[in-house]
């Protein structure tokens, strides 16, 4: 009898020993798959952080380069010309209100704003900018430092463009801005947290822009830093301790960023690891305790199993309940074997709804065809992991932009199946289309801007002729010099209405300058349509305008040429400007009769290139 029940006692400890091992194993992977979901989708949000940031650095390098193309310097050192056009940018301007420079391209100063402190022309942050520049790159310094009028330490940055005369390079305009009072700065603090913090360092590891504004100026660990010089281009993850505590970093190197920045988001990897692995490592820990527990123990810890299991996965469903991401689990021929009850949600489904169609179904019809070529790449490639985003259809057919992350797991016994984590990134792509609509049209009146005009010619003179007017207000000057620029601006919006109510349906209306406007007319042959056209334009500006309760009088020089098909658009935009100055120098439009169009070869140079 008793040594029935040792072998019933050593049956019991041999099967909960299988036991123990076979859900040790199920742990692991479960937490491996989830791991892969987690670290996938945190180096993607990453990615587009940093994306983001370096869109909108490149961004305040092209309006720098805008306005070093649209103004003419003298260069010659102390001008007061020179600085009053950059005291007048810098007050208007929302990239660089801290302050400009003009230097030669050795570095040498020739003017500067006198508003705030300026770094030293001996700070290592020129030199790293200058040689960015030589290797054809974005101009964009480290973290450079000046001291106000209070003593205390400022962290700035500066951003440099070349001034090119003559098509070369003859020196550099420098803007400046404060850290902490840029637009870039604004967007990373909406991403603070209590659980990491996201910055953006400079290549030596001091940060520039963080969620916590107080580590502005503050560099980095090391490893971080180490890792950044050393790593390839793109997310990595860096581990490494401070002050005895495991900490984790994610870090986006390359050409995301410019001039040699990368994006850092770090945390302790506890919370990193989050809810997942803690519970991972209780059910590790009690499967190694009932190893250790008799046959008599086998039945009430089963039962205590079971009960924290059923718990276990309610905790599981509430939380997927009300998450903002949807997950899923595709079989193998695409159909939902499984999604979060968040999913039929997001969509606007019943619950339990989507269980059993096919995923390509909800993706709209004009991206469905590239969304089953990635899936068939994926369900051919084992451990590989796909990123795309795509238009999602809810329960009334109106398409959503997601974003997927998608896991291959069919061989994971666990999971059987493609694993999705889709988030809604509709407000994001509408924030990239205001980025990408902001930099081709005119801030001030809405307008295409002068880039965007300059392809519209090119493409529509490669299929037909078009006559160019190019449009310059007679006496705004002294409108802004009475009632000032404020007025200025509210004239300069309503000259664009009054020009966008005469212009057709196909014509294209700009404005490239600070009084100057171009409209492109496809399709005209001939010159006489043309002047008609122009003669509109004249009498629409020449009407008064009512601006803050004064009543002002302005007139137009518009000079026209007709461009032949496959023209060179360049020179179709000179001949236009130099009809207009003929005009201007006839004494304006008022007086002045329309000059007859030259060759296209003898035309005068345009001011865009001076």
């Amino acid at each position: 009898m008793r040594l029935r029940n040792w072998i019933a006692v050593v049956v019991s400890v041999l099967l909960l020993v299988a036991v123990g091992i076979v859900g040790v194993l199920v742990n692991r992977s479960a937490l491996r798959a989830a791991d892969t979901v987690h670290r996938a989708d945190s180096q993607a949000l990453a990615v587009n952080n940093a994306t983001l940031a370096g869109s909108m650095q490149l961004l305040s390098a092209k309006e720098l380069s805008e306005f070093a193309s649209g103004h003419p310097f003298t260069l010659a050192p102390g001008q007061a010309a020179d600085r009053a056009i950059l005291e007048g940018y810098v007050k208007k301007s929302q990239l660089f209100p801290y302050g400009a420079v003009l230097t030669s391209l050795d570095g040498v100063l020739l003017n500067a704003t006198r508003r705030n402190p300026l770094p030293d022309a001996d700070d290592p942050g020129y030199q790293a900018m200058r040689e960015l520049l030589l290797a054809g790159k974005p101009g964009f310094s480290p973290v450079m430092s000046v001291t106000d009028a209070k003593g205390m330490p400022v962290a700035v940055q500066a951003v440099a463009v070349p001034i090119a005369v003559g098509g070369a390079p003859v020196a550099l305009l420098i803007g400046f801005n404060k850290f902490a009072d840029t637009m870039l700065q604004a967007y990373t603090s909406k991403l603070k947290s209590a659980a990491h913090t996201a910055l953006i360092v400079d290549g030596d590891g001091v940060a520039g822009f963080s969620s916590d504004s107080t580590r502005i100026g503050t560099r980095v660990d090391p490893a971080i830093v180490a890792a950044a010089r050393s790593n390839a281009p793109g997310a990595a993850f860096v581990e490494y301790e401070s002050d005895g505590v495991e900490m984790i970093a994610i870090l986006v190197t390359g050409d995301v960023l410019p001039g040699g920045w990368a994006y850092v988001r770090t945390q302790t990897t506890a919370s990193f690891d989050g809810a997942v692995h803690r519970r991972s490592q209780t059910i590790n820990v009690t499967l190694l305790a009932m190893l250790l527990i008799g046959a008599v123990g086998i039945s009430i810890l089963g039962y205590r199993t079971q009960v924290q299991r059923r718990r276990a996965d309610e905790k599981f469903q509430a939380l997927f309940q009300h998450a903002p991401d949807m997950v899923a689990v595709l079989d193998a021929d695409g159909r939902l074997s499984y999604s979060s009850p968040s999913a039929a949600s997001v969509l606007h489904f019943p619950p339990g709804s989507l269980q059993g169609h096919s995923v390509f179904e909800l993706v709209h019809p004009e991206d469905r065809p590239s969304m089953m070529a990635a899936f068939g790449r994926l369900f051919a490639d084992r451990d590989s992991v796909l990123r795309l985003q795509t238009r999602v259809l809810n329960a009334s057919g109106t398409a959503t932009w997601f974003e997927f992350t998608a896991s291959n797991q069919m061989h994971n016994p666990a999971l059987n199946g493609i694993v999705i984590n889709a988030r809604d990134v509709s407000e994001t792509r509408a924030f990239q289309e205001r980025l990408a609509h902001e930099a081709q049209h005119d801030a001030l009146t809405g307008l295409p801007n002068r880039r965007r005009m300059q392809d519209a010619l090119g493409s529509s003179l490669r299929r037909e002729p078009v006559a160019v007017l190019f449009v310059d207000l007679d006496g705004f000057k002294p409108v802004n010099d009475a009632h000032g620029h404020e007025a200025g601006d509210e004239l300069l919006q309503q000259v664009a209405e009054r020009l966008s109510s005469c212009i057709r349906e196909q014509d294209v209306l700009s404005r490239v300058g600070g009084d100057e406007f171009v409209v492109l007319m496809p399709g005209i042959i001939n010159r006489e349509d043309a002047e008609a056209m122009s003669t509109r334009v004249r009498l629409a500006i020449e009407r008064p305008f009512h601006v803050q309760g004064n009543e002002l009088v302005i007139g137009a020089s518009v000079g026209v040429h007709v461009a032949n098909a496959s023209d060179d658009p360049d020179q179709a935009l000179r001949a236009a400007d130099h009809a207009m100055y003929e005009i201007k120098h006839l004494g304006g439009g008022r007086n002045a009769a329309i000059p007859e169009q030259r060759h296209l070869l003898h035309v005068g140079r345009h001011r865009a290139e001076a």
